[in-house]
């Protein structure tokens, strides 16, 4: 059974989906989920804090498939997180958002005012560049025969793909795999990286997180 906080991000979720935030109601939020308005503000305080929390629960999902993209073989991983990331950010648009800070109209935003913590109940979510230096981070860490700058490269790549997409999903899949390939290639990364159709068990399609829908 999901917690009062579960509902309430998702039915929030929900709403966003039949309108842009600016008229999700917070009496609409909480009917969907089936819980009480009170419930709603004591878990959340404000829109702005739900806001908040959808963001960063989204951020948090992202954050997790990349985790699990880092357990494809070591060559494979700098193409797994790749294709994870244009995956993601093609299902969820506030994952899209959150990498690329492109705020399509319509969507919540975050509070980066000093002092916004207090109204949007914790911290803000990561900006693009404190996002991308988790990932790059996190994948220097799991494949000690790579770089730091090389891991960059890959993630780069992929947000280029997402930023520009190929016509056609699987069309930019390939295209963000084949930029990583080449990339790797040139850098001496190691052997070849797996292509689109082959090896799928490190560069399989992501299930759904908690920052998807």
């Amino acid at each position: 059974m999901p917690t009062a906080r579960q509902a309430l991000l998702d039915a929030a979720l929900r709403a966003l989906d039949d309108g842009p935030w600016r008229t999700v109601r917070m009496v609409d939020v909480a009917t969907l989920a089936g819980v009480s308005r009170q419930t709603l503000y004591n878990e959340f305080g404000t829109k702005g804090g739900l806001a908040g929390a959808l963001l960063r629960r989204a951020a948090d999902g992202y954050l997790a498939g990349v985790g699990r993209a880092l357990t494809a073989p070591a060559p494979d991983r700098p193409a797994a997180v790749a294709l994870w990331t244009v995956r993601a950010a093609r299902q969820d648009a506030l994952v899209k958002a959150l990498l690329t800070g492109h705020w399509a109209e319509g969507l919540p935003r975050p509070d980066r005012r000093p002092g916004s913590r207090g109204r949007t109940g914790g911290r803000p979510p990561p900006a693009p560049g404190e996002l991308l230096t988790l990932v790059r981070d996190r994948m220097a860490a799991v494949s000690p025969e790579g770089t730091a700058g090389r891991c960059e490269i890959a993630l780069r790549l992929a947000l280029s793909c997402v930023i520009v997409p190929v016509p056609g999903d699987d069309a930019t899949d390939s295209r963000a795999l084949h930029l990583v390939r080449e990339a790797s290639r040139t850098a001496g990364a190691g052997p070849p990286l797996r292509g689109a159709g082959a090896g799928r068990a490190g560069l399989s399609g992501p299930s759904r997180t908690a920052g998807g829908r």
